[in-house]
């Protein structure tokens, strides 16, 4: 007969401990070691090439306008900027924290180097500096995302976000971003009819300069990103920031369904006692007064910081606007945007 065997509880964990010491007796147990939320650098590639950077970058210094205020957003520390240039809506402009650099025409290099950065954001009014900035601080990444000529304007403004993102590790950040531009866009191009001609100008000092299609400051490549009919074409127009001359009586002719408009003084309107707004400008003038833009109430303005902060939150905003006109006007609404 044979006799059962009865294991006890003691017994069972007696055998489970012998079993786990001979599985260590064949291999050491490797330690576990802790995971980071994050890569310990990112390879990025920007205007002038290849660079890997150790993440988080310690020490930070923002000169791009068109990165202002998503860096801010991000809440990405910084450890000097163009404070300068940056326009109130930018939250960096109450941290006394961050030394100020000053504007592009006289930057403060050498309090630049005294942060010791080891990631400078360059580009736009800045891009110029950035030979004598690398010669300064030769140990840093200078990382330039202006948008390249004869690239899209549009996936440009993308591609800077997308390696920001990339590099501060907000990719979701940057997807929503992006996101929320190519639908500003959809709606835009769905609203616009195809046929309505379309004139982009500035105003500053109570002038008005003529921002061409493609190459025009700010507006110009908003001709491209959504198909418009321009209602004049200048020959040998130039991305001048206070764009190319032209009459009232010019615009007058050329009569255009819709003028958008970047009021370049708004952003210093505070600071400028004898500021004059681009819609007591353009609304007001004798001679537009038969402009079919000013008669049906379609003008778009860009927003107030714009000439400050031209980066894609700006343009998603724009677009926004436009495509609210546009969709007004096909119901029969009048309602100026600005």
């Amino acid at each position: 007969m044979s006799v059962p065997r009865i294991l006890t509880s003691t017994s069972v964990g007696l055998v489970t401990v012998l079993a786990l010491a001979g599985c260590a007796s064949g291999a050491a147990a490797e330690p576990q070691q802790p995971r980071s939320s994050a890569p310990a650098s990112v390879t990025v590639e920007d205007n002038t090439g290849t660079h890997e950077i150790d993440t988080p970058p310690a020490s930070v210094v923002a000169l791009d306008n068109r990165t202002f205020q998503t860096l801010s957003d991000w809440d990405i520390p910084l450890s000097a900027a163009a404070i300068a240039l940056m326009p109130e809506t930018v939250s960096y402009v109450d941290d006394a924290d961050i030394v100020d650099l000053g504007l592009h025409s006289e930057p403060d290099l050498e309090a630049l180097v005294a942060v010791a950065p080891d990631l400078i954001i360059s580009g736009q009014r800045f891009t110029q500096h950035n030979e004598a900035i690398a010669a300064l601080v030769p140990d840093a990444t200078i990382i330039d995302l202006e948008p390249r000529d004869g690239e899209d304007f549009d996936d440009e403004l993308k591609r800077q976000v997308t390696v920001l993102g990339e590099i501060f590790g907000k990719q979701d950040e940057a997807a929503e971003l992006v996101a929320d531009f190519d639908a500003a866009v959809e709606r835009a191009k769905t609203a616009y009819d195809g046929s309505a001609t379309v004139m982009a100008v500035n105003t500053s000092g109570g002038d008005i300069g003529y921002l061409a299609p493609t190459v025009g400051r700010s507006l110009g490549p908003i001709y491209d990103i959504l198909g418009l009919m321009p209602a004049l074409e200048v020959a040998d127009a130039s991305d001048d920031h206070q764009g190319d001359e032209i009459s009232v009586e010019a615009i007058a002719a050329s009569d255009p369904d819709w003028i958008l408009v970047l009021d370049r003084d708004a952003v210093f309107a505070a600071e400028t006692p004898d500021y004059v707004q681009a819609a007591e400008i353009l609304e007001n003038s004798e001679a537009l007064a038969g402009v079919t833009a000013i008669k049906e109430e379609q003008l778009v303005y860009m927003p107030a910081d714009t000439y400050l902060n031209e980066g894609i939150q700006t343009y998603t905003t724009f677009l926004n606007d436009f495509a609210d006109a546009l969709e007004k006007s096909a119901n029969g609404e009048k309602d100026s945007t600005d």
